[in-house]
Protein backbone atom coordinates (compact mmCIF):
# COMPACT_ATOMS: atom_id res chain seq x y z
CA UNK A 1 0.00 0.00 0.00
CA UNK A 2 1.53 3.34 -1.07
CA UNK A 3 1.72 6.45 1.10
CA UNK A 4 -1.39 8.05 -0.41
CA UNK A 5 -3.49 4.90 0.08
CA UNK A 6 -2.31 4.63 3.69
CA UNK A 7 -3.39 8.17 4.45
CA UNK A 8 -6.77 7.64 2.78
CA UNK A 9 -7.30 4.52 4.87
CA UNK A 10 -6.29 6.38 8.01
CA UNK A 11 -8.66 9.27 7.32
CA UNK A 12 -11.50 6.94 6.41
CA UNK A 13 -10.99 4.94 9.59
CA UNK A 14 -11.27 8.13 11.62
CA UNK A 15 -14.49 9.02 9.82
CA UNK A 16 -15.95 5.56 10.40
CA UNK A 17 -15.01 5.47 14.09
CA UNK A 18 -18.05 5.25 16.34
CA UNK A 19 -18.94 8.51 18.00
CA UNK A 20 -21.66 8.64 20.62
CA UNK A 21 -24.54 11.09 20.52
CA UNK A 22 -22.73 13.01 23.26
CA UNK A 23 -19.50 13.37 21.29
CA UNK A 24 -20.03 17.04 20.40
CA UNK A 25 -20.80 17.91 24.02
CA UNK A 26 -17.70 16.03 25.10
CA UNK A 27 -15.57 17.61 22.36
CA UNK A 28 -16.70 21.13 23.15
CA UNK A 29 -15.96 20.55 26.84
CA UNK A 30 -12.34 19.67 25.98
CA UNK A 31 -12.12 22.61 23.58
CA UNK A 32 -13.44 24.89 26.34
CA UNK A 33 -10.62 23.84 28.67
CA UNK A 34 -8.08 24.50 25.91
CA UNK A 35 -9.71 27.85 25.15
CA UNK A 36 -9.47 28.84 28.82
CA UNK A 37 -5.74 28.07 28.68
CA UNK A 38 -5.40 30.18 25.54
CA UNK A 39 -7.27 33.16 27.01
CA UNK A 40 -5.34 33.07 30.29
CA UNK A 41 -2.03 32.98 28.39
CA UNK A 42 -3.03 35.82 26.07
CA UNK A 43 -4.43 38.05 28.86
CA UNK A 44 -1.70 37.46 31.44
CA UNK A 45 0.68 40.22 30.33
CA UNK A 46 -2.14 42.76 30.06
CA UNK A 47 -3.34 41.98 33.60
CA UNK A 48 0.20 42.42 34.95
CA UNK A 49 1.47 45.24 32.76
CA UNK A 50 1.94 48.04 35.28
CA UNK A 51 3.76 45.69 37.67
CA UNK A 52 5.98 44.33 34.88
CA UNK A 53 6.94 47.82 33.71
CA UNK A 54 7.65 49.11 37.21
CA UNK A 55 9.69 46.04 38.18
CA UNK A 56 11.78 45.24 35.11
CA UNK A 57 12.14 48.63 33.45
CA UNK A 58 12.77 50.57 36.65
CA UNK A 59 16.18 48.87 36.73
CA UNK A 60 17.05 50.67 33.49
CA UNK A 61 15.62 54.08 34.33
CA UNK A 62 12.08 55.31 33.79
CA UNK A 63 9.36 52.62 34.06
CA UNK A 64 7.72 53.69 30.81
CA UNK A 65 4.80 51.71 29.42
CA UNK A 66 5.88 52.75 25.92
CA UNK A 67 9.22 50.99 26.48
CA UNK A 68 7.40 47.84 27.54
CA UNK A 69 5.23 48.17 24.45
CA UNK A 70 8.40 48.23 22.38
CA UNK A 71 9.51 45.00 24.08
CA UNK A 72 6.06 43.55 23.38
CA UNK A 73 6.29 44.67 19.76
CA UNK A 74 9.56 42.74 19.40
CA UNK A 75 7.56 39.55 19.90
CA UNK A 76 5.03 40.32 17.17
CA UNK A 77 7.31 39.63 14.18
CA UNK A 78 7.34 36.04 15.41
CA UNK A 79 3.61 36.02 14.78
CA UNK A 80 4.44 36.58 11.11
CA UNK A 81 5.93 33.10 11.08
CA UNK A 82 2.34 31.97 11.41
CA UNK A 83 1.87 32.47 7.68
CA UNK A 84 4.26 29.55 7.25
CA UNK A 85 3.25 27.56 10.33
CA UNK A 86 -0.55 27.64 10.42
CA UNK A 87 -1.07 26.36 6.84
CA UNK A 88 0.58 23.11 7.95
CA UNK A 89 -2.76 22.31 9.59
CA UNK A 90 -4.25 22.11 6.08
CA UNK A 91 -1.73 19.39 5.25
CA UNK A 92 -1.31 17.43 8.48
CA UNK A 93 -4.61 18.06 10.26
CA UNK A 94 -6.03 20.21 13.03
CA UNK A 95 -5.34 17.97 16.02
CA UNK A 96 -1.49 18.02 16.08
CA UNK A 97 -1.44 21.81 16.11
CA UNK A 98 -4.18 22.07 18.73
CA UNK A 99 -1.82 20.15 21.05
CA UNK A 100 1.42 21.87 20.02
CA UNK A 101 -0.06 25.37 20.34
CA UNK A 102 -1.39 24.74 23.85
CA UNK A 103 1.91 23.28 25.03
CA UNK A 104 3.98 26.06 23.43
CA UNK A 105 2.07 28.99 24.91
CA UNK A 106 2.33 27.47 28.39
CA UNK A 107 6.05 26.88 27.96
CA UNK A 108 6.33 30.62 27.34
CA UNK A 109 4.49 31.35 30.61
CA UNK A 110 6.89 29.13 32.55
CA UNK A 111 9.94 30.78 30.98
CA UNK A 112 8.66 34.18 32.16
CA UNK A 113 8.14 32.75 35.65
CA UNK A 114 11.60 31.19 35.84
CA UNK A 115 13.68 34.13 34.62
CA UNK A 116 14.24 37.58 36.10
CA UNK A 117 15.90 39.10 33.03
CA UNK A 118 14.35 41.25 30.35
CA UNK A 119 15.74 38.84 27.75
CA UNK A 120 13.95 35.91 29.39
CA UNK A 121 10.72 37.91 29.43
CA UNK A 122 11.10 38.63 25.71
CA UNK A 123 11.73 34.94 24.92
CA UNK A 124 8.70 33.85 26.93
CA UNK A 125 6.53 36.57 25.40
CA UNK A 126 7.60 35.56 21.89
CA UNK A 127 6.53 31.97 22.53
CA UNK A 128 3.19 33.03 24.00
CA UNK A 129 2.42 35.49 21.19
CA UNK A 130 3.37 32.99 18.51
CA UNK A 131 1.21 30.12 19.75
CA UNK A 132 -1.87 32.02 20.99
CA UNK A 133 -2.22 33.65 17.58
CA UNK A 134 -3.16 30.43 15.80
CA UNK A 135 -6.43 29.66 17.61
CA UNK A 136 -6.72 26.09 16.37
CA UNK A 137 -9.53 25.60 18.87
CA UNK A 138 -11.54 28.12 16.84
CA UNK A 139 -11.04 26.07 13.66
CA UNK A 140 -12.23 23.01 15.60
CA UNK A 141 -15.42 24.82 16.62
CA UNK A 142 -16.02 26.15 13.09
CA UNK A 143 -15.66 22.70 11.51
CA UNK A 144 -17.56 20.74 14.18
CA UNK A 145 -20.51 22.93 15.15
CA UNK A 146 -23.87 22.69 13.31
CA UNK A 147 -24.14 25.39 10.64
CA UNK A 148 -27.18 27.13 12.14
CA UNK A 149 -25.67 27.38 15.60
CA UNK A 150 -21.99 27.92 14.78
CA UNK A 151 -21.71 31.46 16.14
CA UNK A 152 -23.75 30.73 19.29
CA UNK A 153 -21.62 27.70 20.13
CA UNK A 154 -18.42 29.61 19.43
CA UNK A 155 -19.45 32.60 21.55
CA UNK A 156 -20.68 30.34 24.38
CA UNK A 157 -17.36 28.49 24.52
CA UNK A 158 -15.41 31.73 24.39
CA UNK A 159 -17.67 33.12 27.13
CA UNK A 160 -16.64 30.19 29.33
CA UNK A 161 -13.01 30.78 28.39
CA UNK A 162 -13.22 34.44 29.37
CA UNK A 163 -14.72 33.53 32.74
CA UNK A 164 -11.68 31.29 33.17
CA UNK A 165 -9.56 34.45 33.08
CA UNK A 166 -10.86 35.08 36.62
CA UNK A 167 -7.97 32.82 37.59
CA UNK A 168 -5.53 35.70 37.00
CA UNK A 169 -6.95 38.25 39.49
CA UNK A 170 -7.56 35.38 41.92
CA UNK A 171 -3.87 34.46 41.75
CA UNK A 172 -2.96 38.14 42.07
CA UNK A 173 -4.97 38.27 45.27
CA UNK A 174 -3.54 35.03 46.68
CA UNK A 175 0.10 35.27 45.58
CA UNK A 176 0.93 38.99 45.39
CA UNK A 177 1.43 40.56 48.79
CA UNK A 178 3.63 43.06 46.93
CA UNK A 179 3.49 44.15 43.27
CA UNK A 180 7.09 42.99 42.75
CA UNK A 181 5.86 39.38 43.09
CA UNK A 182 3.99 39.42 39.78
CA UNK A 183 5.95 36.43 38.36
CA UNK A 184 4.26 34.07 40.83
CA UNK A 185 1.00 34.44 38.90
CA UNK A 186 2.54 32.78 35.82
CA UNK A 187 3.39 29.43 37.41
CA UNK A 188 0.05 27.65 37.91
CA UNK A 189 -1.46 28.52 34.48
CA UNK A 190 1.75 27.36 32.80
CA UNK A 191 1.76 23.96 34.49
CA UNK A 192 -2.01 23.45 34.12
CA UNK A 193 -1.91 24.29 30.41
CA UNK A 194 0.85 21.78 29.74
CA UNK A 195 -1.21 19.06 31.43
CA UNK A 196 -4.22 20.04 29.30
CA UNK A 197 -2.16 19.74 26.10
CA UNK A 198 -1.03 16.24 27.08
CA UNK A 199 -4.62 15.22 27.86
CA UNK A 200 -5.74 16.52 24.45
CA UNK A 201 -3.54 13.88 22.77
CA UNK A 202 -5.93 11.21 24.04
CA UNK A 203 -9.20 13.14 24.32
CA UNK A 204 -9.62 14.87 20.94
CA UNK A 205 -10.15 13.57 17.41
CA UNK A 206 -9.59 15.07 14.00
CA UNK A 207 -12.51 17.09 12.56
CA UNK A 208 -14.78 15.36 10.03
CA UNK A 209 -14.64 18.38 7.69
CA UNK A 210 -10.86 18.10 7.46
CA UNK A 211 -10.86 14.31 6.94
CA UNK A 212 -13.47 14.54 4.16
CA UNK A 213 -11.58 17.33 2.44
CA UNK A 214 -8.26 15.49 2.70
CA UNK A 215 -9.71 12.24 1.31
CA UNK A 216 -11.22 14.13 -1.63
CA UNK A 217 -7.87 15.72 -2.40
CA UNK A 218 -5.98 12.43 -2.21
CA UNK A 219 -8.54 10.65 -4.40
CA UNK A 220 -8.56 13.48 -6.94
CA UNK A 221 -12.23 14.26 -6.33
CA UNK A 222 -11.65 17.80 -5.11
CA UNK A 223 -11.98 20.83 -7.32
CA UNK A 224 -8.93 22.79 -8.47
CA UNK A 225 -9.19 25.22 -5.54
CA UNK A 226 -9.33 22.44 -2.96
CA UNK A 227 -6.33 20.65 -4.44
CA UNK A 228 -4.20 23.69 -3.68
CA UNK A 229 -4.16 23.14 0.04
CA UNK A 230 -1.72 24.12 2.75
CA UNK A 231 -0.07 27.03 0.94
CA UNK A 232 0.01 30.67 2.00
CA UNK A 233 0.79 31.71 -1.58
CA UNK A 234 -2.32 29.94 -2.81
CA UNK A 235 -4.30 31.44 0.06
CA UNK A 236 -3.19 34.97 -0.85
CA UNK A 237 -4.01 34.35 -4.49
CA UNK A 238 -7.42 33.10 -3.44
CA UNK A 239 -7.98 36.20 -1.27
CA UNK A 240 -6.90 38.53 -4.07
CA UNK A 241 -9.17 36.75 -6.55
CA UNK A 242 -12.29 37.05 -4.37
CA UNK A 243 -13.67 40.50 -3.54
CA UNK A 244 -15.39 39.22 -0.40
CA UNK A 245 -12.11 38.20 1.20
CA UNK A 246 -10.24 41.29 0.00
CA UNK A 247 -12.61 43.57 1.88
CA UNK A 248 -12.70 41.28 4.92
CA UNK A 249 -8.92 41.59 5.13
CA UNK A 250 -9.17 45.38 4.76
CA UNK A 251 -11.71 45.49 7.59
CA UNK A 252 -9.23 43.58 9.77
CA UNK A 253 -6.51 46.17 9.08
CA UNK A 254 -8.69 49.08 10.18
CA UNK A 255 -10.20 47.37 13.21
CA UNK A 256 -6.79 46.28 14.53
CA UNK A 257 -5.50 49.88 14.71
CA UNK A 258 -7.06 50.00 18.18
CA UNK A 259 -5.04 46.99 19.31
CA UNK A 260 -2.88 48.90 21.79
CA UNK A 261 -5.74 49.43 24.24
CA UNK A 262 -6.32 45.66 24.45
CA UNK A 263 -2.86 45.23 25.99
CA UNK A 264 -2.85 48.47 28.01
CA UNK A 265 -6.26 48.48 29.71
CA UNK A 266 -4.73 47.55 33.08
CA UNK A 267 -2.36 50.52 32.73
CA UNK A 268 -5.28 52.80 31.87
CA UNK A 269 -7.09 51.72 35.05
CA UNK A 270 -3.93 51.99 37.17
CA UNK A 271 -3.06 55.52 36.13
CA UNK A 272 -6.70 56.56 36.21
CA UNK A 273 -7.17 55.50 39.82
CA UNK A 274 -3.69 56.74 40.79
CA UNK A 275 -4.47 60.16 39.32
CA UNK A 276 -7.77 60.25 41.21
CA UNK A 277 -5.96 59.36 44.46
CA UNK A 278 -3.41 62.15 43.98
CA UNK A 279 -6.05 64.72 43.07
CA UNK A 280 -8.03 63.91 46.21
CA UNK A 281 -5.05 63.81 48.58
CA UNK A 282 -5.22 60.04 49.12
CA UNK A 283 -1.56 59.50 48.16
CA UNK A 284 1.62 61.53 48.53
CA UNK A 285 3.21 60.53 45.19
CA UNK A 286 2.38 58.81 41.94
CA UNK A 287 4.56 55.84 42.88
CA UNK A 288 2.80 55.27 46.20
CA UNK A 289 -0.57 55.73 44.50
CA UNK A 290 0.26 53.09 41.88
CA UNK A 291 1.43 50.72 44.62
CA UNK A 292 -1.82 51.17 46.54
CA UNK A 293 -4.29 50.96 43.64
CA UNK A 294 -2.39 47.99 42.13
CA UNK A 295 -3.14 45.90 45.21
CA UNK A 296 -6.61 47.29 45.87
CA UNK A 297 -8.77 49.00 43.19
CA UNK A 298 -7.11 47.51 40.12
CA UNK A 299 -7.05 43.94 41.46
CA UNK A 300 -10.73 44.26 42.43
CA UNK A 301 -11.60 45.67 39.00
CA UNK A 302 -9.82 42.79 37.28
CA UNK A 303 -12.14 40.31 39.01
CA UNK A 304 -15.03 41.87 37.09
CA UNK A 305 -13.15 42.24 33.79
CA UNK A 306 -13.78 38.60 32.69
CA UNK A 307 -17.49 38.93 33.52
CA UNK A 308 -17.96 41.94 31.25
CA UNK A 309 -15.83 40.29 28.58
CA UNK A 310 -17.69 36.97 28.81
CA UNK A 311 -21.19 38.45 28.64
CA UNK A 312 -20.36 40.66 25.66
CA UNK A 313 -18.80 37.66 23.92
CA UNK A 314 -21.85 35.51 24.63
CA UNK A 315 -24.20 38.16 23.24
CA UNK A 316 -22.17 38.29 20.03
CA UNK A 317 -22.96 34.72 19.01
CA UNK A 318 -26.70 35.05 19.51
CA UNK A 319 -26.80 38.35 17.59
CA UNK A 320 -24.65 36.81 14.86
CA UNK A 321 -26.84 33.73 14.31
CA UNK A 322 -30.08 35.69 14.63
CA UNK A 323 -29.32 38.85 12.65
CA UNK A 324 -26.17 37.96 10.72
CA UNK A 325 -22.41 38.29 11.00
CA UNK A 326 -22.22 41.81 9.59
CA UNK A 327 -24.77 43.26 12.01
CA UNK A 328 -23.03 41.54 14.90
CA UNK A 329 -19.63 42.95 13.93
CA UNK A 330 -21.04 46.44 13.50
CA UNK A 331 -22.83 46.36 16.87
CA UNK A 332 -19.68 45.11 18.58
CA UNK A 333 -17.43 47.77 17.04
CA UNK A 334 -19.71 50.61 18.18
CA UNK A 335 -20.09 49.11 21.63
CA UNK A 336 -16.30 48.76 22.00
CA UNK A 337 -15.81 52.51 21.57
CA UNK A 338 -18.59 53.44 24.01
CA UNK A 339 -17.56 50.95 26.70
CA UNK A 340 -13.95 52.07 26.36
CA UNK A 341 -14.74 55.69 27.02
CA UNK A 342 -16.94 54.69 29.97
CA UNK A 343 -14.27 52.61 31.73
CA UNK A 344 -11.51 55.14 31.00
CA UNK A 345 -13.45 58.10 32.40
CA UNK A 346 -14.79 55.93 35.22
CA UNK A 347 -11.33 55.09 36.55
CA UNK A 348 -10.26 58.72 36.32
CA UNK A 349 -13.35 59.82 38.26
CA UNK A 350 -13.03 57.16 40.97
CA UNK A 351 -16.00 55.05 39.87
CA UNK A 352 -16.32 51.78 41.80
CA UNK A 353 -13.74 49.15 40.75
CA UNK A 354 -16.54 46.67 40.14
CA UNK A 355 -18.16 48.95 37.55
CA UNK A 356 -14.85 49.94 35.94
CA UNK A 357 -13.74 46.33 35.67
CA UNK A 358 -17.03 45.27 34.09
CA UNK A 359 -16.98 48.17 31.60
CA UNK A 360 -13.34 47.45 30.76
CA UNK A 361 -14.13 43.79 30.10
CA UNK A 362 -17.14 44.72 27.99
CA UNK A 363 -14.96 47.07 25.94
CA UNK A 364 -12.22 44.52 25.30
CA UNK A 365 -14.79 41.77 24.77
CA UNK A 366 -16.75 43.67 22.15
CA UNK A 367 -13.53 44.77 20.43
CA UNK A 368 -12.30 41.18 20.06
CA UNK A 369 -15.80 39.95 19.22
CA UNK A 370 -15.73 42.31 16.25
CA UNK A 371 -12.36 40.87 15.16
CA UNK A 372 -13.48 37.29 15.80
CA UNK A 373 -16.67 37.76 13.78
CA UNK A 374 -14.72 39.15 10.85
CA UNK A 375 -12.34 36.17 11.02
CA UNK A 376 -15.33 33.85 11.23
CA UNK A 377 -16.66 35.42 8.02
CA UNK A 378 -13.27 34.85 6.42
CA UNK A 379 -13.38 31.17 7.37
CA UNK A 380 -16.95 30.85 6.14
CA UNK A 381 -15.97 32.37 2.79
CA UNK A 382 -13.15 29.86 2.18
CA UNK A 383 -13.02 26.16 1.14
CA UNK A 384 -11.97 23.67 3.84
CA UNK A 385 -8.66 22.85 2.16
CA UNK A 386 -7.59 26.51 2.25
CA UNK A 387 -9.35 27.63 5.42
CA UNK A 388 -6.43 27.38 7.81
CA UNK A 389 -4.12 28.91 5.19
CA UNK A 390 -6.42 31.88 4.61
CA UNK A 391 -6.75 32.44 8.35
CA UNK A 392 -2.95 32.30 8.54
CA UNK A 393 -2.69 34.84 5.75
CA UNK A 394 -5.02 37.10 7.72
CA UNK A 395 -2.04 37.66 10.05
CA UNK A 396 -0.70 39.97 7.36
CA UNK A 397 -3.83 42.13 7.64
CA UNK A 398 -4.01 42.08 11.43
CA UNK A 399 -0.25 42.59 11.64
CA UNK A 400 -0.49 45.72 9.51
CA UNK A 401 -3.20 47.13 11.77
CA UNK A 402 -1.22 46.23 14.90
CA UNK A 403 1.90 47.80 13.39
CA UNK A 404 0.04 51.07 12.81
CA UNK A 405 -1.24 50.93 16.39
CA UNK A 406 2.28 50.60 17.79
CA UNK A 407 3.93 53.09 15.42
CA UNK A 408 1.48 55.79 16.46
CA UNK A 409 1.09 54.98 20.18
CA UNK A 410 4.75 54.45 21.16
CA UNK A 411 5.99 57.94 20.07
CA UNK A 412 2.94 59.63 21.62
CA UNK A 413 3.41 57.82 24.94
CA UNK A 414 7.12 58.70 24.92
CA UNK A 415 6.22 62.38 24.60
CA UNK A 416 3.13 62.64 26.80
CA UNK A 417 3.86 59.88 29.35
CA UNK A 418 2.03 56.84 30.68
CA UNK A 419 -0.97 58.80 31.89
CA UNK A 420 -1.93 59.66 28.30
CA UNK A 421 -2.46 56.02 27.28
CA UNK A 422 -6.25 56.28 27.56
CA UNK A 423 -6.65 59.16 25.14
CA UNK A 424 -4.01 57.78 22.78
CA UNK A 425 -5.83 54.45 22.68
CA UNK A 426 -9.20 56.05 22.08
CA UNK A 427 -7.82 58.19 19.24
CA UNK A 428 -6.46 55.07 17.53
CA UNK A 429 -9.50 52.87 18.12
CA UNK A 430 -12.44 55.01 17.00
CA UNK A 431 -11.35 55.92 13.42
CA UNK A 432 -10.43 52.33 12.69
CA UNK A 433 -13.76 51.01 13.94
CA UNK A 434 -15.64 53.60 11.87
CA UNK A 435 -13.82 52.48 8.71
CA UNK A 436 -14.48 48.86 9.66
CA UNK A 437 -18.20 49.73 10.04
CA UNK A 438 -18.55 51.09 6.51
CA UNK A 439 -16.56 48.28 4.88
CA UNK A 440 -18.75 45.63 6.50
CA UNK A 441 -21.98 47.42 5.63
CA UNK A 442 -21.25 48.20 1.98
CA UNK A 443 -18.59 45.76 0.76
CA UNK A 444 -18.99 42.42 2.58
CA UNK A 445 -21.79 39.89 2.06
CA UNK A 446 -23.45 37.79 4.75
CA UNK A 447 -22.00 34.33 5.49
CA UNK A 448 -24.42 33.05 8.14
CA UNK A 449 -25.41 29.40 7.71
CA UNK A 450 -22.98 28.42 4.93
CA UNK A 451 -21.99 24.75 4.61
CA UNK A 452 -18.28 24.63 5.44
CA UNK A 453 -17.85 21.26 3.73
CA UNK A 454 -19.09 22.41 0.30
CA UNK A 455 -18.25 26.14 0.32
CA UNK A 456 -16.04 27.24 -2.60
CA UNK A 457 -15.87 31.04 -2.10
CA UNK A 458 -17.33 31.98 -5.47
CA UNK A 459 -20.79 32.08 -3.86
CA UNK A 460 -20.16 35.65 -2.71
CA UNK A 461 -19.15 37.11 -6.07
Amino acid sequence: MDKKAKEIAKRQKQLNAHRSSFYLVYLFFIISIIYITDEVASQMAAFMKTEIANDMLAKFGEASVSRLDIITFVSFPFMALGILYKPLADRFGRKPFLIINTFGMCLGLLIIYLTESVFGYIVGSCLVQFFVAHDMQVVYIMESAPDKHRAKIYSSIKCIAMLGVLLIPLLRKLLMSDVSQWRRVYLLPGIAGMLVSIAAIFLTKETDAYNISRINILEGKACETENKSGSVIQALRFVWKHKQLRFIFLALVFSETGFVFTIDYQVIMSYGYAGFSLANGLASSLESALQSVGINEVTTALFFFPIGCALSTLATGFISDKFGRRISAVVMSGSAALFFLAFFLGSNKGLSPQAVGFLCGASVGTFWSNIDTICLMAGESTPTALRSSVLAASFLATGLGIGISFMVSVPLLSVFGNSSIGWVSFALTVPGLVADFFILIFKVKETTGVDLVTIQGSEFE
